[in-house]
């Protein structure tokens, strides 16, 4: 055991003991406490409970614990920030003042009451008058913020928030960013609905699913992939513009822009195709930046993104034949798996032309795409939902938003022809006996709800997770998910 973990269990120790003696004269864990104000309402409301000399309950986490003689000064931090206390022997009285300072440590919860006052060098106090201990801590805290690994904070977010107010910042911006679609999407006369997320058969995303058995119908599940055909089910049924705020699940690789459980929000409008999509989702996001941003930019590492003429449109094999001087559309299928490999693109059983195409396009084309751009117009087999290009029948009518590298939606003129729906998903049953087994499965009942007819629809699915990285600055989805996915820690690691 090395010295720091023999320190903090003598520190553990000598709280567990500290707790033993206060439970002989009080209760360390009360039921509730009744507080009057959060420290953000002290500082708006200061003149007013000044001049009126208000007693105000304020209740909190103790930060720092300094020694002190007859005086203390302490940090009390709550949900809306810090406040400073002012605790005096003469006011407590000895007794209580000797419990305070013996027994209250840095990490506990108290709540106190007390009035408002402004020290000498101007910081905003509660002038103690009584206290109560409202949690014991028996861990010590950190010994600094910045002494906590990306790890520890991911894998322990509750200590992340204890320490790190500018976390607490972030994870408030992301429900803000989140009420704020919701909010869009419902003045543009979307309606909220709700599907399933376990799932007879997974669909409506080209990945590998998570499975579980249900006992009591013995029958495998899969946690879904996406609610794609569940929300095209409804546009069928007559429900024209509908949306969901949706936790999926793929059992794929894990890196700073996916982890296997994340937040979409998918929307689908009857009558649209996937122009209005664009206007949709850039409106939505132009929203964001007048509210965060600055001047239509936003900041995020080292780039300024400039949103002041919307989205640029790129054709997605235009892209690829723009960094690597080679035109794929033209090649026919030996070629390409020839330019390909020349290229090191690494190809891999059951691989058929268009998923080639699409590793060449995320290994050359993506991570330069930082300024907001519209990708468009994706080769057939890669969106075996998606209708046909009117101008091109090798391609889909199909776009994806680039921002910053790294793709934050996806949208469709979403097929409606259950026999060419029917073709393509059998297309995709081959290449999975081929060895794709992120290929897509057939859904009798999805096809059985399209045959009865689905007007022209276009359908978007926004990367939540991704658009709240935008918004907070931030370089890795770990960083805007309160519980990320993490490997076990090892036996005996603290």
């Amino acid at each position: 055991m090395s010295n720091d973990q023999n320190e903090r269990h003598r520190i553990i120790e000598e709280k567990l003991s500290k707790l033993e003696i206060i439970r002989e004269t009080t209760e360390p864990y009360p039921h509730k406490y009744d507080r009057t104000h959060t420290s953000s309402q002290l500082h708006e409301m200061e003149a007013e409970l000044v001049e009126n000399e208000t007693v105000v309950r304020i209740a909190g986490r103790i930060m720092a614990k300094r020694k002190a003689g007859r005086t203390m000064f302490l940090p009390l931090y709550d949900c809306d920030g810090k406040i400073q206390i002012y605790a005096k022997r003469d006011d407590l009285g000895d007794e209580p003042f000797a419990f305070f300072k013996k027994m209250i440590d840095a990490g506990d919860i108290i709540g106190v009451s007390g009035t408002l006052f402004r020290t000498k060098t101007g910081e905003l106090t509660v002038h103690v008058q009584t206290f109560e201990l409202l949690s014991k801590a028996v861990r010590p805290l950190p010994e600094k913020f910045h002494d906590m690994s990306l790890e520890l904070k991911s894998r322990k977010r509750y200590l992340d928030l204890i320490m790190n107010l500018d976390a607490r910042d972030r994870f408030r911006r992301r429900s803000e960013i989140l009420e704020n679609v919701r909010s869009f999407l419902i003045e543009q006369e979307f309606l909220e609905v709700e599907t399933p997320v376990l799932q007879p058969i997974y669909g409506g995303a080209t990945a590998r699913p998570f499975v579980t058995h249900h006992n009591a119908l013995d029958m495998p599940l899969y946690l879904r992939v996406a609610d794609e055909l569940y929300l095209k089910r409804l546009v069928v049924g007559g429900l024209e513009k509908v949306f969901e705020f949706c936790k999926d699940f793929r059992n794929e690789g894990m890196d700073r822009t996916h982890n296997p459980e994340f937040t979409m929000m998918e929307c689908y409008a009857a009558y649209w195709d996937y122009f209005d999509m664009m206007d949709l989702f850039e409106e939505m996001v132009l929203r964001l930046v007048d509210k965060y941003g600055d001047d239509k930019k936003i900041q995020y590492g080292e780039h300024v993104l400039d949103f002041s003429n919307g989205f640029k449109r790129l054709r997605f094999l235009d892209g690829i034949k723009e960094k690597t001087g080679i035109d794929f559309g033209a090649l026919d299928d030996a070629n390409v798996i020839s330019e390909a490999k020349k290229l090191g693109v690494t190809i891999t059983k059951g691989m058929g032309r268009d998923k080639i195409l699409d590793e060449v396009f995320g290994e050359f084309v993506e991570p330069n795409l930082i300024q907001p751009t519209f990708v468009i117009d994706h080769p057939k087999e890669l969106s075996p939902l998606a209708k046909v290009n009117r101008e091109d029948e090798t391609l889909v009518e199909r776009f994806e938003a680039f921002i910053a590298g790294f793709e934050v939606c996806n949208s469709f003129s979403e097929l409606n022809d259950p026999v060419e729906q029917r073709r393509r998903f059998e297309a995709q049953a081959k290449l999975r006996a081929e060895g794709d087994d992120e290929a897509q499965v057939l859904d009798e009942d999805f096809l059985e709800a399209l045959e009865m007819g689905m007007p022209p629809t276009g359908g978007l699915g926004v990367g939540l997770d991704r658009l709240v990285m935008l918004f907070t600055d931030c370089n890795s989805i770990r960083d805007v998910l309160l519980f990320p996915a993490m490997r076990p820690e090892e036996q005996g690691a603290e």
